[in-house]
């Protein structure tokens, strides 16, 4: 499995730099004025939409458990492969648009009208291999990652214990992959291209704002004293209110933002927001890391900034994707509510020293 990934990985990558150097000859640089046509609020949307895109490096962190040194290997692996992504992504995207007016590439397969407009129909074969060791490598990683996450969730007893249970010859959560690829299948059958796009970000959007605020409250001190309280409300409560009050100013800044209310209401959601930071900052007692190893540097600004700027971009998807994210939510509440809560293990020991599980240097 690694060694096909690494491949598909390695020729994707070889393709994309021969069609950035190919199609770089070919610009027009008068193919880039206006440079945003429709204004930014569209690249702001834009950027919403194709959100889902950066979802394959959670695949990263989710593999921590399996990585034989995740302190040292996850922040390279996460924060390289970010880098690369977004250069070749750039890179990309100013090659075909200045190749060929914006208004000229279709939706289906912009690339390969780029090259076969200016002749280079040898290119559009190279696109077209990139494109199905892209969709190969995008489908296993998806599958590898999720059943991942659904062991983790087994494990920790918030779904059926039959997720968390490993194959012994195997070594992996082989019904958590089955029923994973089974779910793809039918979401895949179901729904169309443009419909999953929404879904996926959606629940991108909101799964890094959780994990961000997770990272916030997992620092919070279990032995912060009661006087830091307000009268009944407890320190863990009053944190727990203001990444809420965050989060909402955040999705309300955006939507005043999308339909072009009044600036007033941006400054005065971002000036909430500001004080429940400062709340945030302040207020609470974060424990520090020690021994030192992988986390997130500059806790809680960071996660904070992350929370309000994802629900931000949250409110510039269209509402039928907020109605697809209710849905869903409910379900996965009722999930928790019927069973999760009745059967989640218990944690025995203290966050501050939770650490990953390294993989054992006999196994194969």
């Amino acid at each position: 499995f690694v060694y096909r990934v690494g491949f598909d990985v390695g020729m994707q990558i070889i393709i994309v730099i021969v069609v950035v150097f190919a199609g770089v000859f070919e610009v027009d640089v008068s193919n880039w004025s206006p440079f945003m046509p429709n204004g930014f609020k569209a690249v702001v949307t834009g950027s919403t939409v194709v959100f889902f895109a950066y979802v394959g490096f959670d695949a990263v962190a989710n593999s921590a458990e399996e990585a034989k040194n995740p302190q040292r290997d996850l922040p390279i692996g996460i924060l390289g492969s970010l880098l690369a992504c977004v250069i070749l992504y750039v890179a990309v995207c100013l090659v075909i648009t200045g190749m060929l007016p914006y208004t000229l590439l279709g939706e289906d397969a912009p690339l390969a009208e780029a090259f076969s407009a200016k002749g280079l129909k040898f290119v559009t074969v190279l696109i077209s291999i990139g494109a199905v060791a892209g969709l190969t490598t995008t489908l296993l990683v998806g599958l590898y990652v999720q059943s991942r996450l659904y062991l983790g969730l087994g494990r920790d007893g918030l779904l059926p214990s039959i997720f968390s249970k490993v194959h012994p010859t195997l070594h992996t959560p082989l019904h958590s992959q089955i029923w994973v690829g089974c779910v793809a299948a039918v979401l895949a059958g179901l729904f169309n291209v443009h419909a999953l796009s929404h879904i996926l970000s959606v629940g991108t959007l909101t799964g890094y704002s959780v994990v961000s605020a997770c990272v916030i409250t997992l620092r919070w001190s279990d032995k912060a004293t009661n006087s830091r309280s307000l009268g009944k409300i407890s320190i863990w409560q009053e944190g727990v209110f203001c990444l809420v009050i965050v989060a909402l100013c955040g999705f309300i800044a955006g939507i005043s933002y999308r339909f072009s209310y009044s600036i007033a209401f941006i400054i005065i959601a971002f000036l909430i927001a500001t004080v429940g930071s400062f709340s945030l900052l302040y207020r609470q007692v974060y424990v520090p890391v020690d021994p030192p190893r992988f986390s997130c540097p500059g806790v809680p600004m960071v996660p904070i900034v992350s929370v309000f700027f994802n629900m931000f971009l949250f409110a510039q998807l269209h509402e039928e994707a907020w109605y697809r994210f209710v849905i869903l939510s409910l379900i996965a509440v009722g999930v928790y509510a019927g069973y999760g809560q009745y059967n989640a293990v218990p944690s025995t020991s203290d966050h501050s020293s939770v650490a990953y599980h390294g993989v054992p240097s006999e196994a194969p």
